[in-house]
């Protein structure tokens, strides 16, 4: 992608027809072109932003492309505007853009949809313009159209959202689309800018009262004004003057508990001058790096080993065992990137972790680190993006998304967690993953990529043992705490009352019960959330199904509703069987929710709180119960994976995993690895700090390998048992994989769509194709689903020509008037 801007637009006539490639937000199968008329050409640049008009619509894209090459089966519109003086995002984002829209099989309008601040996005609204020509005779019109007509006689123009306002209904494009075919009035598109700059009035004292003795005049002769209020409101100025340096109208007005029109007095009589100014919405620290702690002597032969291959390859993994430190290693490397003038990428796969590492990285970088993450709002988000273009942002603390910021010169990207597979985006397109856009975003720059991880995805652990990356193991715990015990418990063994799931049993109560006594905390995970996954009917055994989903409905019994964990649907609580007509409805199974009740009932003395999406909320919500598990108000924490992933809590001695046959029981190729990682990081929250600590796994299929590795904490034993495995069955890291989604609400038109791609594929890749097949949970939101896996060998060319192949058979499939609503989405590397 050559920046070839100058050599067009400066050296060559001005006669020639230059024209641009631009990048919309809408997933056109490739970009389309515009001509660029002779009053823009010196304005544009490659990545600004353009306003442009398709299909009688406007857009803001991005200028991909500059060339002279006029396309030869159409007649390029012009652009409109140019809408930026300096260029919005950088070649090296428009190439990973360009990367991504090719690996992921998406288009590049998918990615820049996700890539840029919503804020950065103008919207197109529409306006109505009255038509003079129509004159002033209202009475062919009925009483709506009269309304709207009338207020378009005088105000000329109207938004879509004052004639909503005007007939008190959301839909109101029938009556528009009347007026128009009764030409009484035309519409037409505008961009408007959704981004605004925070303002805040500055306050200070006139010119005049600058010099000592006309101020003490002033206050000397006061009394004649008879203005008390003012007075004192002049001099509570004055006091934050002196304490504070700048004075704001918020904090003054606070302080003086004064009104606006108080010190608007001040202002006439020109004493005061208030001047508005545009702010950070984000608080800003002193740009200071502190680092106050050294590091171990296994720590920094790990550092010195990570710098050492850094320097020969550009992919380093770390592999640390839990609580062995890792997070000081990366704050040293990320010091010295810091210093060389570098900007660095911290990734993180959950933003719950963020707010924990966060609060050490300002300790050690001040102003120099910024986080980003979905949670924050549009506005804060577009400020964020500017301090990271303009260089002033060195650190970006950030999930998966921050990888779309606008770096200006980065030097290293660090991706903790890297086996996490949150990293990888599941919906909508793209559906890249962090950590390998990451890895090719940053050779752009040359930059180094750290992976860090106490159980390493098995394809990067197989990345080091080929040369690939290199490897950095660092065996010992800080402080060189022993690695928790593991205690299987069998509950198969534990008799119950209605024959239910244990949630708590006596070894894993006793346990907790002890801790309690000692002061130390207790972290409890189950991998549900709700109360209940689902309520059966116990006279006839009916299940309570979402409508629009072949899936049960979770019960929630806070909010005493029925919810689909798949559309997110709720429904009443269901207390009549549909079938047999019975009130005897049993919970089977446990969510968080309904742990977090038998613990409180287990445990009344005790402080417990519950952790997971239905708990967290907020953007500061996680934060905020972090920070009270980490002074100890909180006793017992229960929770989803939210609780196990990379926190640091000093004074937790004892984990318990109430269900581990559901981590073990997925029917999917990577179980084995998903679940030793899982318990592996949950027994990694035990006994950080000390003294040995403790994990109790609650399961019922005792002899599974999985568990024999987690006892032992061995993953280089689990890695030998998985890469047999693959080898054989032709996984990854031997292959790449791409599934295939046909979707549709006919679950025959569906399976059609899905046979034909998949004969077409399996006479063309004979020996690389599986299914279709129904998935497990076969109908999602009213779409039925049918799947094809494609296992291909890793050879770059023929993965290319099959990616080709399945675009062109997509477009085929779709151009068939019965298939032409079906939903087919290539999922590359699926997770």
């Amino acid at each position: 992608m050559p920046d070839t801007t100058k050599s067009l637009l400066f050296n060559n006539d001005k006669d020639i027809s230059v024209f641009a490639e631009v990048i919309i937000p809408l997933a056109l199968p490739r970009n389309y072109t515009w001509a660029i008329p002779k009053r823009l050409q010196e304005n544009i640049q490659l990545g600004s932003r353009v306003e442009v008009e398709l299909k009688n619509k406007k857009y803001s894209g991005i200028v991909k492309f500059i060339h002279t090459n006029k396309p030869p089966s159409f007649e390029p519109k012009e652009i409109l505007n140019v809408l930026d003086e300096q260029p919005l995002v950088y070649l090296n984002q428009l190439k990973l853009w360009q990367w991504m829209s090719e690996y992921y099989m998406c288009t590049e309008g998918d990615v820049m949809q996700a890539a840029l601040p919503s804020h950065l996005k103008l919207s197109s609204e529409s306006t109505l313009a009255y038509n003079e020509e129509y004159g002033e005779d209202f009475s062919a019109l009925n009483d709506e159209e009269y309304l709207v007509a009338e207020a378009l006689l005088l105000k000329k123009e109207l938004k879509l959202s004052e004639v909503q306002q005007i007939l008190d209904v959301s839909h109101v494009y029938p009556v528009i689309k009347r007026l128009i075919e009764k030409k009484v009035c035309i519409v037409w598109e505008a961009l408007k800018e959704t981004y605004k700059q925070k303002l805040e009035t500055y306050i200070h004292l006139h010119a005049e009262y600058h010099q000592e003795e006309n101020l003490a005049k002033l206050l000397n002769e006061w009394s004649k004004n008879k203005a008390p209020k003012q007075l004192e409101l002049l001099l509570a100025y004055l006091h934050l003057q002196k304490t504070e340096g700048e004075v704001t109208q918020t904090n003054l007005l606070k302080k003086a508990n004064a009104t606006a029109a108080q010190l608007k007095g001040l202002a006439d009589k020109s004493i005061l001058r208030l001047e508005r100014r545009s702010i950070d919405r984000l608080p800003s620290l002193p740009k200071d790096i502190k680092i106050d702690f050294e590091l171990s002597p296994a720590q920094v032969e790990a550092a010195d080993n990570v710098k050492n291959i850094l320097n020969d390859k550009p992919v380093c993994l770390l592999k640390g065992v839990t609580s062995s430190g890792k997070t000081q290693i990366y704050i040293k490397i990320i010091e010295q990137a810091v210093k060389e003038g570098k900007q660095v990428l911290y990734m993180l796969p959950e933003i719950a972790l963020t707010a924990q590492i966060i609060r050490r990285l300002q300790k050690y970088f001040g102003g120099y680190i910024t986080i980003y993450h979905s949670k924050f709002n549009p506005n804060e988000r577009v400020e964020i993006w500017n301090k990271i273009k303009t260089g002033e942002t060195k650190v970006v603390l950030g999930a998966r998304s921050s990888l779309f910021l606008p770096f200006k010169d980065l030097g290293l990207i660090i991706v903790d967690e890297e086996h996490d597979s949150s990293y990888k985006q599941q919906e909508p397109a793209p559906r890249y993953h962090g950590r390998d856009a990451a890895i090719y975003f940053a050779s752009l720059f040359n930059a180094k990529v750290l992976l860090g991880s106490a159980t390493p995805s098995i394809e990067s652990y197989f990345n080091t043992k080929s040369g690939k990356y290199g490897l950095v193991k660092l065996t010992e715990r800080y402080g060189n705490v022993q690695m928790p015990l593991i205690e299987i418990v069998d509950v198969k063994t534990i008799i119950t009352k209605n024959k239910g799931k244990i949630i708590l049993s006596p070894q894993l109560t006793e346990a907790i019960h002890q801790s309690l006594q000692r002061k130390k905390q207790v972290i409890l995970f189950q991998n549900r959330r709700g109360y209940s996954p689902y309520q059966i009917c116990g006279t006839c055994g009916w299940i309570p199904q979402c409508e629009h989903c072949n899936v049960s409905l979770t019960y929630h019994k806070a909010k005493n509703k029925l919810q689909c964990h798949y559309c997110g649907t709720v429904y009443p609580l269901v207390l009549t069987c549909a079938a047999c007509g019975s009130h005897n409805f049993l919970q089977k199974n446990f969510g968080t929710e309904k742990m977090e009740e038998v613990l409180t009932e287990a445990f009344p003395q005790a402080k417990i709180a519950r952790m997971d999406y239905d708990s967290i909320r907020g953007k500061n919500d996680h934060d905020v119960l972090i920070k009270l598990f980490e002074q100890q108000r909180i006793d017992i924490l229960a929770g989803t994976q939210m609780v196990v992933k990379g926190l640091d809590f000093e004074h937790v001695s004892l984990v318990g995993i109430a269900d581990a046959d559901g981590i073990l029981n997925f029917t999917d190729f990577r179980v084995n690895e998903r679940a030793f990682q899982l318990m592996e990081q949950v027994s990694g929250r035990a006994g950080r700090r000390e003294e040995q600590g403790k994990v109790i796994v609650q399961v019922s299929n005792t002899h599974h390998p999985v568990l024999q590795f987690v006892q032992h904490h061995n993953y280089e034993e689990l890695y030998a048992f998985e890469i047999v495995n693959r080898k054989r069955f032709f996984y990854p890291p031997y292959s790449r994989v791409i599934q295939l989604i046909c979707k549709h609400k006919d679950r025959n038109i569906a399976e059609e769509a899905a046979n034909i791609l998949g004969r077409f594929l399996t006479e063309k890749y004979p020996t690389f194709v599986n299914g279709p097949a129904e998935p497990a949970v076969n109908r999602v939101r009213n779409q039925y689903l049918f799947e094809l896996l494609l296992k291909l060998p890793k050879d770059t060319q023929f993965i290319r020509q099959c990616k080709q192949d399945i675009w062109q058979q997509i477009a085929i499939i779709q151009s068939n008037k019965r298939y032409r609503s079906v939903t087919i989405i290539p999922d590359v590397d699926p997770v």
